[in-house]
């Protein structure tokens, strides 16, 4: 009898882990594979100045769980960093900042390794860092810094294709660049649900036509309940054979015509019955101007079908050969492979999920023939994971590229060229913006931050600080260019001579989660991160990006 029991006894079931209960909410937000490229992040945070928007960058990298981070800091900690700083104390006074702020950021996240540099003043440089450390994933660094070690960062950027995000903060204005390596693919952008809904009701299957046949045989015979349950696919797909049938052949497309064709929708729809109307119909008619549209190809996938490598490696990398294969594969079929998600709508359950079976078999149909393809670009020796083409499948229509250099007349990024580009269209902008009352460029703010920088001193006062953005847009600016930039950058040149480097708390931990943010897009290759530069303006509350 013991034995019967024990055998009738239902298996224990397991709750989440603890470390699943730890980052529950972000694991919704990137799932398990996003959380694993976390962990494995190894972040490189060259700290200098006030070094405190990197430690903010640091802080919100640290909670999520990052692997592994390093603070270079050469900076021993003064009452300056005591005032400003919320990862000092009074106990680190004299020490170095490295050191104290290593071990109370890793408090946050004991899960988290941590270390600091340089702990010895002989052979212990940027230089013999980067050297002696694991590859690192993503390396910031904070103004000012000396050229140097600028240099030294960039060339290891260059090597090893390191992103690099540079983070300067003073007074009430703060701006970051990200500088990814080479044009940066995403394929796991998060689009709005509703927005992958993809029915193919212009060009539909053998499958779903015999479903819908099906569905819509009779359908003036069918009793009030059948009839209030027919998915709205059916019903769509029923009235468009009807449409073509007195229009030549022709689905509706002009927006007068789709009106009509959504009337005849609605006035198919049963008011006889108790509920006065039914629900599916009105669902048909409310998805007509969407769903009843030829398919165009997306501006984002355009641009990585016309993309030229310029990196033979980077030509040979799994999302190229990818990209190869669904282009091929709509230079065949004339679409993009089905996503085969289907959206809520009223209808009976067995027969949802019938529908659900059609859109999702079609959807494995085309995904087996995107890799096939794959495989075949990719040559023998050579795996493609299935798992990679099912996401870019089904992500087709909202891959972006992310720092795709111009062609024609667009000068190269980090190029004065550029900045003169950029700040000629701004100004352009700002000329419409004062007449319809819009707010101004903050690309001024970005310009005076960098003459900053140029400038190298705590103590630059305005005119230097204008100078140096003078220098740095070379003499190809017309007088009354200049005039008008001069004007701009006063104020803001003001500001921040009167900062004197000081970097303001609440400025520096808000400009902290942002790029932080930024940084996971990049680590977990999901959501679109900014291209490339993000300007906060503290006192007006307002962010802007630029391609510079």
């Amino acid at each position: 009898m013991t034995e019967i029991v024990m055998d009738q006894t239902p298996p224990i079931l397991q709750g989440p882990s603890d470390k699943e209960r730890k980052y529950d909410r972000q694991l919704r937000l990137w799932a398990a594979s996003g959380q694993a490229a976390l962990e494995s992040a190894n972040i490189l945070l060259v700290n200098s100045g006030a070094g405190t928007v990197g430690v903010e960058t640091l802080k919100n990298l640290i909670l999520p769980g990052i692997g592994r981070f390093v603070i270079h800091d050469n900076a021993l900690v003064d009452e300056a960093d005591l005032g400003v700083n919320f990862f000092l104390d009074d106990s680190c006074y004299g020490k170095p900042r490295a050191q104290c702020l290593a071990s109370l950021l890793g408090e946050l996240n004991p899960e988290v390794d941590g270390d600091w540099s340089p702990k010895t003043k002989q052979n212990d440089s940027l230089g013999s860092l980067l050297k002696q450390s694991p590859l690192f994933t993503a390396i910031m660094y904070t103004y000012p810094i000396n050229h140097v070690e600028l240099e030294t960062l960039e060339q290891y950027s260059k090597e090893h294709k390191t992103p690099l995000i540079a983070i300067h903060s003073t007074g009430f204005y703060s701006y970051f660049t990200i500088r990814l390596p080479g044009t940066f693919p995403i394929v796991d952008t998060h689009p709005d649900e509703t927005a992958t809904t993809d029915l193919r009701l212009l060009s539909p299957w053998p499958e779903l036509v015999e479903f819908a046949n099906t569905m819509t045989k009779d359908i003036d015979s069918l009793d009030n309940f059948e009839h209030g349950h027919l998915p709205y696919v059916a019903i769509l797909l029923h009235y468009l054979d009807k449409w073509k049938a007195t229009h030549n052949g022709t689905y509706p497309s002009t927006y007068k015509e789709k009106t009509e064709f959504r009337q005849l929708v609605r006035d198919a729809a049963r008011t006889d019955n108790p509920e006065g109307g039914e629900e599916n119909f009105d669902e048909a008619a409310a998805a007509v101007l969407k769903t009843v549209a030829p398919f165009s190809l997306p501006s984002g996938l355009k641009e990585v079908f016309e993309y030229e490598h310029k990196d033979p490696i980077q030509e040979r990398s799994t999302f190229w050969i990818i990209a190869d294969a669904v282009k091929a594969f709509y230079t065949k079929h004339g679409s993009l492979p089905l996503p085969g998600n289907v959206p809520d709508m009223k209808a009976q359950s067995k027969v949802y999920v019938q529908l659900q079976n059609i859109y999702k078999a079609k959807a494995r149909k085309d995904a087996a023939e995107v890799l096939q393809t794959a495989r075949a670009i990719a040559g023998t020796g050579r795996e493609v994971d299935p798992a990679e083409v099912d996401l870019f499948c089904k992500n087709a229509a909202f891959v972006k590229l992310i720092n795709v250099e111009g062609g024609g007349d667009t000068a190269p990024l980090g190029s004065k060229e550029r900045l003169q580009q950029v700040l000629r269209q701004e100004m352009a902008n700002d000329q419409v913006a004062e007449m319809t009352l819009q707010p101004m460029s903050l690309f001024p703010i970005y310009l005076a931050l960098r003459g900053l920088a140029h400038c190298g001193n705590a103590s630059s006062d305005k005119t230097q600080i204008v100078e140096a953005v003078t220098s740095l847009l070379s003499d190809n600016l017309s007088s009354e260019e200049y005039g008008d930039l001069n004007e701009k950058l006063g104020n803001v040149a003001e500001d921040l001579a009167r900062a004197e480097y000081g970097e303001l708390h609440n400025i520096s931990a808000l400009t902290g989660g942002m790029v932080a943010q930024e940084m996971i897009k990049i680590i977990t290759k999901q959501y679109i991160p900014i291209d490339n530069t993000c300007v906060f303006d503290g006192i007006r509350s307002r962010t802007q990006v630029f391609h510079v």
